[in-house]
């Protein structure tokens, strides 16, 4: 039997609203994957540091506060300092839609936008951390 996928779901900077992560979080762990909520007001290094001390597969970002093509790309550029880049990075909250090509380009593999669906993500992270 293959390990359950392992995810951290994180607040990044100064945003306080973590509604969506949380619903987020539900679904996920609900659907039989590991969850590791970091709460709020997290540094890109937390983040970083967490998802390779809990060994996660993928780290999902949720950012409303304006600020997702700074933390996005610092979690990035921690990722690869860390030789960490095997782990995937999603996000969602509000986020342009002509931002979204600029985070894919940093190596962000998904952005979900308002009105995605819980299982929409679910479905993605079953689809895109393959186990054996």
């Amino acid at each position: 039997m293959s390990a359950p996928i392992r995810v951290v779901v994180a607040k990044p900077g100064l945003d306080g609203h973590d509604r969506g992560a949380k619903v987020v979080a539900r679904a996920l762990r609900d659907a039989g994957i590991e969850v590791v909520y970091t709460g709020l007001h997290q540094t890109p290094a937390q983040i970083v540091d967490t998802a390779i001390q809990e060994d996660a597969d993928i780290i999902g970002l949720s950012v409303l506060s304006g600020a997702h093509l700074t933390l996005f790309a610092e979690v990035m550029s921690l990722l690869t300092a860390k030789d960490a880049t095997d782990i995937v990075v999603f996000g969602g909250g509000i986020i342009p839609d002509d931002d979204i090509p600029l985070l894919e380009d940093t190596g962000v593999a998904k952005i979900f936008t308002p009105g995605t669906t819980t299982q929409e993500i679910v479905h993605w992270v079953q689809d895109h951390i393959a186990r054996p």
